[in-house]
């Protein structure tokens, strides 16, 4: 069937679309590779991040490629970090379309289940391939609570996160007085982000004690799942998101690009920015990034019209949302169609839009 519309849009900062119109989208152009928070939205990137991760970023390299990422991003960033990214992929998808729910689940069983389907992606020597990879470089963001946003009693931590949310309003800095960035990484000193200074941050390593709480913190909804404390570091974790909804801050020095498979064609700075339409990400920080995101034209194609998002947990039955998603995660494939011909023909340069 013919398809009337591309589902894949291309957006490109100036540097990187002068490196486009140069030499094309090239694997080893590419430094660092951000993944967003967004909970049930990295399925509409399936097929993108099986194309990417399984053919387009296997090559071996002479030099780090750096991935960092809050909540699912995070996860979707440790899958490329194992040996085998395209099974970690499919046991990762596979375990999260499939969870389920009895009415109103306790932070507790969703923290459980959670775990699970963690346990599922990393598989049975995912973190140690992760710490001895030759190339890749996580980075997982959390968010260290402090004060009453620590709190896993639900009243007091709603009121923290509603204080927060009025401060954030204000300025973004203000979510200081409530929380720090933690990122833990496996790039030691060659950790482009180790120079941050928009946010309060702390920077550990990953380790065999800590690869797995960290990533189960980095998803740690507040309020929908238990905080986490995480082995060598203080305080109680949660959401990498809450800061970093989609990471957006400086990414480091050097001339590569930044490549970045988003569900938007926009991005959202912090968790409380999602409902100010004025507080979206923008700047030289993305000078050479490339964004890869869905179509209006293809998102309108999908079950309901849109991707998927937390609320299907709410508004329809699991059967229903389970068929749902396998579908979304089907025609993801043709991301990676839209993107494998651009490359090949010469045309990404072409079609991409400024950022």
């Amino acid at each position: 069937m013919a398809r009337t519309a591309k589902a894949l849009r291309v957006l490109a900062g100036p540097d990187a679309l002068r490196i486009l119109r140069e030499r094309g989208l090239r694997a080893r152009d590419v430094d660092v590779l951000p993944g967003a928070s967004g909970g049930p939205k990295w399925l509409v990137l399936a097929g993108l991040d099986r194309f990417l991760f399984g053919d387009f970023l296997r090559a071996p390299r002479d030099r780090p490629l750096h991935l960092i990422g809050s909540s699912i991003g995070s996860w979707r960033m440790a899958c490329l970090a194992q040996h085998d990214p395209l099974a970690a992929l499919a046991r990762g998808h596979e375990a999260y379309i499939e969870q389920r729910y009895e009415a109103k689940p306790t932070p507790a069983e969703v923290s459980r289940t959670s775990a699970r389907i963690l346990d599922d992606l990393l598989g049975p020597r995912g973190g140690e391939e992760i710490l001895a990879h030759p190339w890749a470089r996580l980075h997982v963001i959390t968010s260290e609570c402090r004060g009453a946003a620590a709190s896993e009693r639900a009243w007091v931590q709603s009121v923290a996160l509603a204080a927060a949310a009025a401060g954030n309003a204000l300025s973004r800095r203000t979510l200081a007085l409530h929380m720090r960035r933690v990122i833990f990484h496996t790039a030691g000193d060659t950790s482009p982000f180790r120079e941050l200074a928009d946010f309060p941050t702390l920077h550990l390593p990953l380790t065999r004690d800590n690869l797995r709480p960290a990533l189960l913190a980095s998803a740690s909804i507040p309020l929908v799942l238990a905080g986490v404390r995480i082995p060598g570091a203080r305080g109680m974790h949660r959401d990498g998101g809450v800061i970093d909804y989609h990471p957006h801050f400086h990414f480091g020095a050097g001339e590569g690009l930044v490549l970045y498979p988003h569900f938007f064609p926009h991005l959202v700075p912090g968790w409380f920015d999602k409902g100010l339409p004025w507080r979206r990400a923008r700047g030289i920080h993305f000078r050479r990034a490339v964004v890869l995101a869905p179509s209006p034209e293809f998102v309108a194609t999908l079950p309901g019209g849109k991707i998927p998002d937390r609320n299907d947990f709410y508004t329809v039955k699991d059967d229903e949302r389970i068929r749902a998603w396998r579908t979304v995660a089907a025609a993801s494939e043709r991301l990676a169609d839209d993107l494998r011909e651009a490359m090949a023909a010469g045309t990404l340069a072409g079609a991409a839009l400024p950022l």
